[in-house]
């Protein structure tokens, strides 16, 4: 048994970098022990936008309608830190820049525009009919404790990843943990993490994980109601090993909006999600 902090980073305040923090097993990738998946990534980069638009800013009137995130180096298990700009700032919005650092240089960056809400506007338009539904309460009860992933493919609704390694569409069912040790994590942040669990919902098939995503986008409508997200796949094409898949995000509420990536074929590293299972207790090591 290894213990555990349910949180992706711990903060380091007597570092010389401002807001400087070290990651956490729960951040470990599976492409590498030595580096951090993109879903704590991008939940750091997420944290240090919100902290600009709500505390710096002081806007709480202003939603976050995208977040887009660029994984252009491997972030490494090592003690890493945020800068951020406010490129602009007006009556109606504010686009905040962040970037992501560690002793070796930037690892990650994030663009994310904030607007302020008005009203609908009048008229008809088209919405997407196929609505993407929740698991069962009785399979995945409302929760705000994380938890192990639930998946859909064509075997149903389960925890159990060895039973989705197959070629059918993927929905992906997650409650956030925090981002940093003894920090509540805000939907925001747990939608912002969420998001790249597009690259698994579009890129798991029946040979695993075989690609890796080298960004991921994130358009919002709405908050999640909570730290619940999911991901149904909407669409993939790959042409040459270059893919790009999308996903809607909903809660039990109905949709969100919907995230984009863009992934390489990554064959020589791939990850067999077939032989793979996750306990809720993250103290417990992954088995067979």
């Amino acid at each position: 048994m290894r213990p555990v902090d349910l949180a992706f980073f711990a903060a380091l305040p007597e570092h010389a970098q401002a807001d400087a923090v070290e990651p956490l097993h729960l951040a470990m990738s599976s492409w590498s022990d030595d580096q951090a998946h993109g879903v704590a990534v991008a939940g750091l980069l997420g944290r240090a936008a919100e902290t600009v638009v709500r505390r710096e800013l002081g806007r709480p009137e202003l939603v976050p309608t995208r977040v887009t995130v660029d994984l252009f180096a491997p972030t490494r298990m090592q003690p890493a830190w945020t800068t951020t700009r406010v490129v602009r700032e007006s009556r109606r919005l504010a686009l905040v820049d962040v970037t992501l650092h560690q002793e070796g240089g930037p690892t990650a960056r994030a663009s994310s525009l904030w607007l302020r809400p008005t009203e609908d506007a009048p008229g008809d338009t088209w919405s997407n009919p196929d609505r993407p539904e929740a698991p069962p309460l009785d399979v995945a009860p409302v929760t705000d404790q994380p938890h192990v992933p639930f998946i859909h493919s064509s075997a149903g609704w389960s925890q159990d990843f060895r039973q989705h390694q197959d070629g059918s569409r993927k929905t992906y069912w997650n409650t956030a943990p925090a981002i940093v040790l003894g920090e509540a994590v805000t939907p925001f942040q747990a939608v912002a993490a969420s998001a790249d669990g597009t690259s698994l919902a579009c890129n798991w098939g029946s040979a695993g994980v075989q690609h890796i995503n080298a960004d991921v986008t994130l358009t919002l409508a709405r908050l999640p109601i909570g730290v619940t997200v999911g991901l149904r796949a909407l669409d993939r094409v790959e042409v040459d090993g270059v893919a790009v898949g999308s996903c809607t995000v909903f809660d039990r509420h109905g949709p969100l909006g919907t995230t984009v990536v863009t992934s390489m074929s990554n064959t020589r590293r791939g990850i067999d999600m077939g032989g793979r299972r996750w306990e809720d207790d993250p103290r417990s090591e992954p088995g067979v």
